[in-house]
């Protein structure tokens, strides 16, 4: 059920966002329309689309571009689902061929309705990248796959090199937030991933704004640990739409620097926190 009352809380100057122009933007745009292909960037409506196109990184949604939750945060559309497409591995790894890329990111919509929840086509994915493109890393940012350790043991089998699961917010707020999701089991499919493939980084994250506390912030900071989680990324929420979430408040980046500094005592290999930062924000940084 979405919140329905919107607070007059004022953008701050200093939230701005590079404008999605330039050659490199056309290009790239021209690039995923030709191979039919989907971005997170452009089905979430990600605010850094202007300048991670400009350096010609993107991330790539496989599995249509309709996902079977309805998550009260996310732009991307809802419904019944799109049939399984096998080439888009190929034509994904097609992309990162063009690109150049020595750092791909996939992720994907939740697809209930599959009993892996999509599990083969990641795998397919990584597989495909790699032998297009020998040497390109490949983190994953996979769904919770209903809490199916067979599901994640397909992924974790291809050997990405990294491994993120969002928790997205704080246990509290997730029946609003997070429909159909539940903060166990995604720290429990966190934790299981690291036990399976301990040499492969694991990875989630937050985003701020939706009326958690700093306290709880930082229990799932600490849960995350807990769980052996290596890599850390927290965002300020921006409200895609009327229809989605409101903002509560935006997080100081003061608040995100102290939180990244806490971060790092805490035991995090890598730490992005900033307004702007998302899943894939400087991703290769973390493993570099």
């Amino acid at each position: 059920m979405l919140v329905t009352i919107e607070p007059k809380v004022p953008r701050p100057a200093w939230l701005r966002a590079q404008a999605p122009v330039g050659e490199n933007f056309r290009n790239l745009k021209h690039l995923v329309e030709t191979l039919e292909l989907h971005t997170v960037c452009e089905s979430a409506a990600c605010p850094n689309i202007g300048d991670c196109w400009n350096r010609r990184t993107a991330t790539f949604m496989i599995l249509g571009n309709v996902c079977t939750r309805r998550c009260g945060f996310c732009a991307v559309q809802k419904g019944a689902p799109l049939p399984v497409d096998y080439d888009e591995p190929r034509r994904v790894a097609e992309a990162c061929a063009t690109l150049g890329l020595k750092f791909a990111v996939i992720t994907s919509v939740n697809r209930d309705d599959r009993k892996d929840g999509g599990a083969e086509l990641f795998a397919l994915t990584i597989r495909a990248i790699r032998e297009r493109l020998p040497g390109c890393g490949v983190e994953v940012l996979v769904p919770d796959f209903q809490g199916s350790h067979a599901a994640m043991d397909i992924v974790l089998a291809a050997q990405p090199d990294v491994l993120n699961h969002n928790t997205e917010t704080v246990p509290r707020l997730y029946r609003q937030v997070r429909l159909g999701a539940r903060y166990e089991r995604s720290l429990d499919m966190l934790a299981y991933a690291k036990r399976d493939r301990p040499a492969i980084p694991t990875k989630s994250g937050l985003m701020l704004g939706l009326g958690e506390t700093i306290a709880e912030v930082l229990q799932v900071m600490r849960d995350l640990r807990a769980s052996n989680v290596d890599i850390l990324t927290l965002g300020q929420y921006l409200r895609p739409s009327p229809k989605h979430l409101p903002i509560l408040r935006y997080v100081e980046p003061e608040e995100f620097a102290e939180l990244k500094r806490q971060g790092y005592e805490m035991g995090f290999s890598h730490v992005e926190s900033g307004p702007l930062v998302r899943s894939s924000y400087h991703a290769a940084d973390a493993v570099a």
